[in-house]
């Protein structure tokens, strides 16, 4: 029998949650999706060096300020996407700066510059996913890029009502964060049984329901896996991004790996929800993991965003 890997690539698109190369290379991943933690990571392997050097020699000379650095590790991020892309059949996801979660028209600004910068190295907009955070202003911001053509992916989703207002914002993928809903249970003494009891995994399946059964095209995604069971658990799921590690755990199982979702599976009833910000708001401040994985989220970005920019700045 074929890998549990390629038996999941007969009915979800598999995407490496990688910026290492050498890694979406060895499995041929349909897509694949970078954030400031993958660049960071991926900027010191010794592969990237070359490209870093080009990058940095590609900017201005005047001083290494906050302007420049930001500048820099867009780019930086953008070479590497465009690297990936050359690998990759479908999409590649660049993530606007963290720091910008709360600003709308940042992002806006953000996402335009990096859809710009692909094109620039002769990428289109269609092999393009501008990630942001998904907080009431990020959400905003998607709303207006998708209806500049510019393909939207929805990160750090740990929510129903996240969920429900990127898909009526247009969004074209939203990617819910498996493993960081189960970390925030571990930690309070959780430990569930089977994968079908994490609540990561219930929390992708009641979304999925929710956009089927409301005929909502955005694209799920789940992400942030610590199993492979977790990942069993969503097979079917429309697209999984799944670490280098866990693609290797995968490939090298050849146990039936049976589907899970379908377009056809019994919803779980949810009538549809009203989104108004202020119903978005409280929702969210009323649902304690998900206020608190998506603050948690956004810090950690911001911090691998700083610690990239303090690498490039001490690049000779």
């Amino acid at each position: 029998m074929s890998s549990k890997l390629e038996q999941l690539k007969q009915f979800t698109d598999v995407v490496a949650d990688t910026g290492d190369i050498d890694a979406i290379r060895r499995f041929s991943p349909q897509d694949a999706t970078t954030n400031p933690s993958l660049i960071l990571k991926a900027a010191q392997l010794p592969q990237y060096q070359p490209l870093i050097q080009r990058v940095i020699s590609a900017q201005s000379k005047g001083p290494r300020d906050a302007q420049w650095l930001q500048k820099t590790a867009t780019q930086l991020a953008v070479e590497i996407g465009a690297e990936i892309c050359k690998l990759v059949p479908g999409k590649v996801s660049t993530e606007v700066d963290a720091r910008l979660s709360f600003n709308t028209e940042a992002m806006i600004a953000e996402g335009r510059y990096i859809a710009e910068l692909y094109q620039q190295k002769g990428i289109a907009k269609d092999r393009l996913l501008i990630k942001v955070a998904s907080t009431w202003e990020g959400i905003q911001a998607a709303a207006v890029l998708e209806k500049e053509g510019v393909e939207c992916n929805l990160t750090l989703l740990f929510s129903l009502i996240q969920a429900a207002a990127c898909a009526e914002a247009g969004a074209t993928l939203i990617s819910p964060f498996v493993g960081r809903i189960l970390d925030w249970h571990v930690a309070r003494g959780l430990t569930p049984e089977t994968a079908n009891d994490d609540p990561g995994v219930q929390s992708v399946i009641a979304i999925y329901s929710y956009y089927k059964q409301h005929d909502y095209k955005t694209v799920v995604m789940g992400a942030s896996f610590r199993n492979i069971g977790e990942i069993e658990a969503l097979a079917g799921c429309d697209r999984l991004t799944i670490s280098p590690a866990l693609l290797t755990e995968l490939s090298e199982n050849t146990q039936a790996l049976p589907r899970q979702l379908g377009p056809d599976m019994n919803f779980i009833p949810h009538p549809k929800l009203d989104i108004t910000e202020s119903g978005f708001r409280w929702a969210l401040n009323d649902d304690a993991m998900a206020t608190e994985k998506l603050a948690e989220g956004i810090r950690a970005f911001a911090a691998d965003q700083v610690k990239l920019e303090t690498l490039l700045s001490e690049w000779n």
